[in-house]
């Protein structure tokens, strides 16, 4: 087994029109690491999410995610491994109307092949842990932003992926409800999840223990 759930070696994404957004990128994350990839608008942030969640593939480079050669994959192969090993969290919470939060979080186990009752116990159990065992039947309505996206989160982490994809996450929340998610994803990592912020706020980065620092496409720290 790799020692590594991320491994890109000189990964570089050019899109029509000679535009590239990613350039030889060389990037190792471990196992249990939690890091912060910072950098302003047009960095290359977006693009290196794609490229580590299998989004996208690189246009030269080899991109290894909990072992596996994305490139060597097949689309079904690569819906398997998203599904299974990556979990992701938006800025935005992507609840839909009108669905309880324990209804929401059991989705995120839609295609795993459990079944309904197992799926809400493990859906209450989660939502226990990320602090909102008050409210299980709650709607977005009924929510506050901090907690919509701690139901996110939730429903992210469900499945026990072996890497959090965590973008811009405070991005649409205040600062003290914004401090709740930073702490609760060290609290994920302290469990033992792998966790990745793509963020271009300096403060949050700089509180995690690893920064990686992009520049027009390149890591530059």
């Amino acid at each position: 087994m790799t020692d590594f759930v991320v491994d890109l070696n000189m990964v570089t994404r050019t899109y029509p029109g000679d535009v590239t957004a990613v350039r030889e990128v060389c990037l190792s994350v471990g196992y249990g690491e939690l890091l912060a990839i910072v950098g302003p608008s047009g960095s290359g942030k977006s693009t290196m999410l794609h490229l580590i969640g299998t989004l996208d593939r690189p246009t030269t480079g080899t991109v290894r995610i909990d072992g596996h050669d994305v490139a060597a994959l097949a689309d079904r192969q690569l819906s398997a491994l998203r599904a299974r090993r990556i979990g992701f969290v938006f800025q935005q919470f992507h609840l839909a109307p009108g669905q309880p939060a324990v209804e929401a979080v059991a989705d995120g186990l839609l295609y795993s092949g459990v079944g309904i009752a197992e799926r809400r116990a493990r859906a209450e159990a989660t939502l226990t842990r990320v602090g909102l065992a008050d409210r299980l039947d709650h709607e977005p309505h009924q929510l506050s932003g901090g907690e919509k996206q701690r139901v996110a989160i939730a429903r992210a982490v469900i499945g026990e992926p072996a890497l959090l994809l965590a973008d811009e996450p405070t991005g649409n929340l205040d600062s003290a409800s914004g401090a709740g998610v930073v702490e609760l994803l060290r609290e994920l990592h302290a469990g033992g999840t792998t966790v990745m912020v793509i963020t271009h706020d300096r403060d949050i980065a700089t509180s995690l223990p690893r920064q990686v620092v992009m520049r027009d496409g390149e890591v530059v720290a």
